[in-house]
């Protein structure tokens, strides 16, 4: 492995990069035409990534009939945490109608589009773009090398593929049925988190081609039940935004909605408040000092500021707020207002700030 598929991370640990799901089904489909047109099986298989990277993959199934061929590949994720590494990506090709061209079928365990706003029609199998894109080169090119018209049907199907995507956003971006086969790159970067955040893109999208004009966005499941008390909005306004604040608010400017509610616990609100847009632990921390100077602000005392500035954690802080009766998270979730704006400045898109504990209660609000 080169130094160039390996990335690090802050302590300086190199970390192994992996490879998409839409990266592997065009592995798998390549080795599939190729036996379908040669009667053997491409094994490693190589392919050429969008960005010129030609990659290989090992075969971990081969099946044939008369009227089909299969290959599959494990998807290797690298050092990433992703819920699809492990799963083998199987693509079944077959010779379609003359004229046809190429096809894609949703099989087992690949899911179906339900809702409008996805980069694909509503009843499209959830093979996105870039990745079909890959294929069909792909197959093209084969097809060209055997002179034959690439009329090819291809089915992509995950063995488990329905249960993996109950750990994703799948099924309330409207994609039922099973994963979605995903990639522009074809490469993974461990702990670039890009697969949330195009959830989270997705998830906008689709709340506008619904005609949504107010959604929420939450850093956790305890925020967002408290988001969800207080509002009568339908499932498809609820975002989980996660620690990507920026990315939702980014996004937000160039795809606009009426109004947006971010719903967080303190700590994470601290962050936003602070200028953070990435309010994960590893990659943004709370200053005590900034969270010192707004208790002066409020009239706290010196011994108050003091003990503030000395504070273990943000929410050790927030409880030392609260014995005293500041509305430290009210002027928290202002600050966390104001940075939301100045991201999505020149937007007239409304703010509104939720501040929850950890037992999910509404401690602090802004905006109306």
């Amino acid at each position: 492995m080169s130094e160039q598929d390996k990335t690090e991370i802050p302590d300086g640990t190199a970390l192994r990069r992996g490879w998409t799901t839409g990266a592997c089904a065009t592995a798998a489909t390549k080795s599939a035409v190729t036996q379908m047109l040669s009667g053997h099986f491409e094994d490693p298989v190589t392919i050429t990534l969008p960005g010129g990277q030609s990659p290989a993959f090992a075969l971990a199934h081969e099946a044939y009939s008369e009227d089909w061929v299969e290959a599959g590949i494990i998807k290797d994720a690298g050092d990433d945490p992703d819920v699809t590494h492990g799963a083998l990506i199987i693509s079944r090709v077959r010779r379609g109608a003359p004229g046809s061209g190429i096809i894609f079928y949703a099989g087992d365990g690949v899911g179906t589009v339900t809702k409008p706003g996805l980069p694909l029609p509503v009843g499209e199998p959830a093979i996105n773009p870039v990745p079909r894109k890959m294929m069909v080169q792909a197959v093209e090119t084969l097809c060209a090398c055997f002179d034959t018209q690439a009329d090819i049907e291809i089915t992509i199907g995950v063995p488990h593929g329905e249960d993996i995507a109950q750990k994703t956003w799948n099924p309330r971006l409207g994609i039922l049925g099973g994963i979605s086969i995903l990639g522009t790159t074809g490469i993974v970067i461990p702990y670039s988190c890009s697969a949330w955040i195009h959830s989270i893109h997705r998830g906008v999208d689709v709340a506008r081609a619904m005609g949504l004009t107010h959604v929420v966005g939450s850093t956790g499941d305890i925020s967002e039940k408290a988001a969800r008390a207080g509002l009568d909005l339908s499932e498809e306004a609820y975002l989980d935004m996660g620690d990507f604040a920026g990315g939702l608010l980014k996004y937000l400017r160039k795809h606009p909605v009426r109004r947006i509610t971010i719903a967080g616990g303190f700590a994470k609100m601290c962050k936003l408040a602070q200028g953070a847009l990435d309010l994960h632990s590893a990659r943004s921390t709370v200053d005590l000092n900034d969270l010192a100077d707004i208790i002066a602000h409020l009239g706290g005392s010196a011994d108050l500021v003091a003990k503030t500035r000395a504070a273990n954690t943000a929410n050790h802080a927030l409880s030392i707020s609260q014995v005293c009766k500041l509305r430290l998270a009210d002027a928290i979730a202002a600050r966390a207002r104001a940075t939301a704006l100045s991201v999505l400045a020149p937007t007239d898109i409304s703010v509104v700030i939720l501040v929850t504990n950890r037992a999910g209660d509404v401690i602090g609000t802004a905006g109306a």
